[in-house]
C-alpha cells in the first residue's frame, strides 16, 4: 500500500511543478509564442530535462513499435517527436544570444550537454536507423509523392552522415567529441562577449574626437554617463560604437586603437583567450571527419551542401578572389595619393582605409555617410521593407501590443497574406546591449508545418540586430551599410514566414547552407533601388523623401570601395577553409597559422580580414564551419535572380514574384539546385555578381 501511494504523489508534484512552469504548463499563449513575460531563469533548466525526457519517450515509442516500419510510423512519427523541446530550445536560445547573461551561460553550459547526448542518442540509434533503413530500401515501392520521397531520404542520409553506420566503439567516441564540440562552442562564444563587453575606451578630451558626427559623439556620451563616466566620451568593440570613429575622426591613434581594440578581442591571453579553443575544436573536427572516412572536416561538412566538396569551393573563392584583389589594390592606390596630401610619407595602415575612403567618396561622389543617416530612420526602413514584401508577395505586417517578449525594445507583427490568412508571427530586436553578441541574425522561435489533421501550423521568426539606439535627442538613424544588414535578415525572415511545408524536418531555412543566404541577399538589391528608396528615406526631422539627387549618388557610389568589401569577406572565407582544410592540428599557433593565410592569398597589408581567428564566431559557433564562402556562393545567386525582374524591366514583376516565392515556400523539399534551375531555366551565371561590383 505504501509504495502505491508514492507513486501519485510524485505525479500530482511533477503536474504541479508542470503547472508552474510556463514552458512546460501547456498554457495557451498568442499564436503559441512563448511566456516570455512569464518564464523565470529558474524554469529552464526543468523544462530542458523534462523536454528531453518527453522526447526520448517519444523516441522509445518508434523504436517499441510492434508494427513493420512504415513511412508514416517512422519517418512521420520521427519528424513530429521533440514538439516541447523545440519550444523550450526556441524560447532559451533566442533569449540567449539576445539577451543573455553569467546565469543564463552558467545554465547553457549544464544543459547544452544534454540535448546534445539526446541528439546523439537518436542518431546513434540502432533499432531507429534499422527501421528508417527497411523504409528507405523499399522507397520506389512505396508510391511516396516528392516531399514524403525527400524526408525519407534526407532523413537516412542524415543518419547516415551523423555515424549511424559506424561500428560500436567509433559511436561512443562520436558522441564523445560532440559533447566537446558542443561546449567548446559555447566557451568561444561567451568568450566573445565577454571580450567586447570589457574592453571600454574612455576619452576625456573631445578635442581628440576632431572631425567625428555630432550624432556619434552624443551615442559615445550618453555610453560613457551609462557607465558612470559623466562628461566623458566610451567607446567600445561594437561596430556601431568604433565604426564613425574610423570613418571621421582626424585622431589617427584612436583610429588605431579602436580598431585594435575590435581585432584583438580572444587574443589576449586572459581568461577570455579564444586560442586554445580553436586548436581543441580543430583537433575534434579533424577526429570526426576521419570517422566518417574523410581527409578534412571541409570535405565532411560540404558534402551535403550544393558545392559538395572543399576542391570545388577553393576554386570557386580564387575565380572571385583574383578580381577582388586586383581592385582593392586599385583602390589602395588612390587613398594612398589621397593620404600622401595630409601625411607626406606615410604609409596607409587598417586604421586608414575608413577614413581615406570616406574622403574620397565624398570627393569624387559628393557623397557623405553622415548625410544619408537623417533619412534612414530605423523604423522608416523597417516600413520599407515591410512595404516591399506586400508589393512582391501580397503580405501585410500588423503590430501587436501586449505580446509578451523577454525585453522592451523587442516589438512584434502579425504577418498575413493578401486573403488576411496567417503568414506567421515576426519579432524584432534591433538595438545593441550587454547581454547581445554581436551581429545580426535570424531565427526560428516556433517552426512552421502541416499536423496529422491538415491544420498549417505557421512559423515564429525572429530578427536581431544592433543598430544605432536611439538618444535623447535622435531617433535611431542607420548607416547604408546597416539598411543594407535589414534588408538582408529580413530576407531569411521571408524565407522562414513563407515557408508551405508539410514536416518540420525540410521546412523553411532547412536548406544546404550555400542556398540559404540567397534569399537574404537577394531582398539587400532592392534597398538600393530608386522606387523602393522612396518608400523608407525620409528625413526624420522634415518628413521629406531623398531627393532624386542624393538616391543617384547612392548608386553611382555602389561600386564604390567594393573591392575593400569582397576582399575583406573572400578573405575570411579563405581563412574558414584553411582551417577546415587541415588534416592534422597537434598544435596550432592561431596567430602564425593566421598570418600564414593571409601571405598565402596575398592578402593587402592595409586591409584585415574581416573576422579574425579568434573573434570568428561563424565558423567556430554559429553552424558557418567550412561555410563562410555561401554568402558570395549565394551572392552569385542572388544577384542572377535579381536579374529575373530587372531584365523584364519591372523589380517588381508579380510572375517573376510568384515563380520566386514559389522557390522560398519549398524549403528544403527538394534538391537546391532543382529548385534554381525550376527558376532561372539555367545554371546561375557568375556574370551578374562581377558586373555588379566591379
Amino acid at each position: 500500500m505504501k509504495r502505491l501511494l508514492i507513486i501519485p504523489v510524485i505525479a500530482l508534484a511533477m503536474v504541479a511543478c508542470n503547472k508552474l512552469n510556463p514552458l512546460l504548463s501547456g498554457e495557451e499563449t498568442p499564436y503559441g509564442v512563448p511566456a516570455f513575460d512569464k518564464i523565470q531563469l529558474s524554469d529552464y533548466e526543468p523544462a530542458f530535462k523534462e523536454a528531453v525526457r518527453q522526447h526520448q519517450a517519444e523516441i522509445d515509442a518508434i523504436v517499441n513499435n510492434p508494427e513493420e516500419p512504415t513511412f508514416e510510423n517512422t519517418l512521420v512519427a520521427l519528424d513530429r517527436a521533440g514538439s516541447l523541446l523545440e519550444k523550450v530550445e526556441g524560447a532559451f536560445f533566442n533569449v540567449l544570444e539576445a539577451d543573455g547573461n553569467a546565469e543564463m551561460d552558467a545554465i547553457a553550459e549544464r544543459v547544452t550537454p544534454l540535448v546534445t547526448s539526446l541528439s546523439d542518442e537518436i542518431l546513434l540509434n540502432e533499432k531507429l536507423f534499422a527501421r528508417i533503413k527497411t523504409v528507405y530500401e523499399k522507397k520506389e515501392s512505396l508510391g511516396l509523392n516528392p516531399e514524403q520521397m525527400r524526408l525519407l531520404t534526407e532523413t537516412y542520409k542524415s543518419f547516415v552522415n551523423n555515424g549511424a553506420n559506424l561500428n560500436p566503439e567509433q559511436k561512443e567516441r562520436l558522441k564523445e567529441i560532440n559533447q566537446q564540440l558542443s561546449l567548446l562552442s559555447l566557451q568561444f562564444g561567451n568568450n566573445v562577449v565577454a571580450e567586447t563587453n570589457s574592453i571600454k575606451r574612455f576619452i576625456t578630451d573631445e578635442s581628440q574626437l576632431e572631425g567625428l558626427p555630432e550624432g556619434a559623439k552624443a551615442a559615445a556620451q550618453e555610453e560613457a554617463a551609462a557607465a558612470g563616466h559623466p562628461g566623458e566620451w566610451l567607446f567600445t568593440p561594437k561596430r556601431t560604437s568604433f565604426t564613425p570613429v574610423l570613418q571621421y575622426c582626424k585622431n589617427r591613434e584612436l583610429r588605431k586603437q579602436l580598431l585594435m581594440d575590435y581585432t584583438i578581442r580572444g587574443n589576449r591571453d586572459n581568461e577570455n583567450d579564444n586560442k586554445s579553443v580553436i586548436n581543441q575544436t580543430m583537433r575534434l573536427r579533424i577526429e570526426k571527419a576521419k570517422l566518417f572516412g574523410y581527409d578534412c572536416p571541409a570535405d565532411y561538412i560540404l558534402n551535403d551542401c550544393m558545392a559538395k566538396d572543399a576542391k570545388t569551393v577553393n576554386q570557386f573563392l580564387q575565380s572571385v578572389w583574383t578580381p577582388s584583389l586586383a581592385a582593392a589594390k586599385r583602390e589602395a592606390a588612390e587613398l594612398q595619393k589621397l593620404m600622401d596630401k595630409d601625411l607626406p610619407g606615410e604609409k596607409l595602415q587598417p586604421w586608414d582605409w575608413w577614413y581615406y575612403a570616406e574622403k574620397l567618396r565624398a570627393e569624387k561622389y559628393a557623397l557623405n555617410e553622415e548625410d544619408l543617416k537623417p533619412y534612414f530612420e530605423l523604423s522608416n526602413v523597417r516600413r520599407g521593407v515591410f512595404g516591399l514584401a506586400h508589393s512582391l508577395y501580397g503580405l501585410n505586417f500588423e503590430p501587436l501590443q501586449d505580446m509578451p517578449v523577454y525585453n522592451k525594445e523587442v516589438e512584434v507583427f502579425r504577418v498575413t497574406d493578401a486573403e488576411g490568412n496567417l503568414v506567421g508571427i515576426l519579432y524584432t530586436d534591433y538595438f545593441p546591449r550587454a547581454g547581445k553578441r554581436p551581429g545580426a541574425w535570424m531565427n526560428n522561435i516556433c517552426s512552421q508545418y502541416i499536423d496529422d489533421a491538415g491544420v498549417d501550423h505557421r512559423p515564429v521568426i525572429i530578427n536581431v540586430g544592433n543598430f544605432n539606439k536611439p538618444t535623447k535627442d535622435n531617433p535611431s538613424l542607420l548607416s547604408m551599410d546597416d539598411v543594407e544588414t535589414l534588408f538582408h535578415e529580413f530576407g531569411h525572415a521571408l524565407h522562414g514566414l513563407l515557408s508551405h511545408c508539410t514536416y518540420k524536418t525540410l521546412s523553411g531555412t532547412n536548406v544546404p547552407r550555400d542556398f540559404v543566404e540567397m534569399p537574404s541577399q537577394f531582398m539587400e538589391n532592392y534597398c538600393y533601388e530608386p522606387q523602393i528608396m522612396r518608400t523608407y528615406a525620409f528625413h526624420y526631422q522634415t518628413g521629406e523623401v531623398m531627393p532624386d539627387s542624393l538616391i543617384q549618388k547612392i548608386n553611382n557610389a555602389r561600386k564604390f570601395n567594393q573591392g575593400f568589401v569582397e576582399t575583406e569577406l573572400l578573405s575570411a572565407s579563405i581563412l574558414d577553409m584553411d582551417y577546415h582544410c587541415l588534416t592534422a592540428a597537434d598544435t596550432i599557433d592561431v596567430n602564425k597559422f593566421e598570418a600564414e593565410s593571409m601571405q598565402k592569398m596575398q592578402m593587402l597589408p592595409e586591409i584585415i580580414v574581416r573576422y579574425r581567428s579568434t573573434f570568428y564566431n561563424h565558423i567556430f559557433t554559429t553552424g558557418y564551419a567550412a561555410g563562410y564562402y555561401s554568402y558570395t556562393w549565394s551572392a552569385v545567386l542572388d544577384s542572377d535572380a535579381f536579374a529575373a525582374f530587372s531584365e523584364t524591366g519591372d523589380i517588381l514583376n508579380p510572375d517573376v514574384a510568384k515563380r520566386f516565392r514559389h522557390m522560398l515556400e519549398q524549403g528544403g523539399t527538394r534538391d537546391a539546385q532543382e529548385l534554381w534551375n525550376e527558376f532561372r531555366g539555367r545554371p546561375a551565371d557568375p556574370k551578374y555578381l562581377l558586373e555588379k561590383k566591379f
